[in-house]
């Protein structure tokens, strides 16, 4: 473990979503018109009834991801990651009476009735992600 960065927190943007709303696609327009360019997704919440996501399912190396989609009403229990350089990288929990699922959230998930987002915006954090092997992009600390 390290620690790449410490800094402050220099406003929360609160986002609401509408029935129909595409929420990962909100998030990213919500991003380039408040010129977020790093923060936290500290929040989320809502319903879809269409969702995508992604998780992965092997413990060796190279990674290897399977895509789920799903329909039907689902509640969003809970969203949270980071915006880094103005791209979201999100983790999220949704369930239905039967099941729930984790994983990676993927454009393509449309609320059912409302969602609703947190973020904290960083002030003057110096973060970027770095691929390294086997296509793993790592959260480092930007060199510039």
């Amino acid at each position: 473990m390290n620690i790449i960065a410490k800094g402050d927190v220099s406003e929360i943007i609160c986002l609401g979503f509408a029935r129909g709303d595409y929420f990962l696609e909100g998030i990213v327009e919500a991003a380039k018109r408040e010129k977020i360019v790093h923060g936290a997704v500290v929040s989320g919440m809502g319903t879809f009834d269409k969702c995508r996501m992604h998780f992965t399912t092997n413990p060796g190396l190279p990674p290897h991801d399977e895509f789920v989609e799903l329909e039907g009403a689902l509640e969003l229990v809970s969203v949270h990651g980071m915006i880094v350089n103005g791209t979201p990288h999100l983790h999220m929990t949704v369930g239905d009476m039967q099941r729930t699922w984790a994983g990676h959230l993927e454009e393509g998930c449309r609320v059912l009735y409302l969602a609703e987002v947190v973020i904290a915006r960083f002030r003057d954090l110096p973060l970027e992600r770095v691929e390294r092997e086997y296509g793993i992009r790592e959260l480092t600390r930007a060199t510039k």
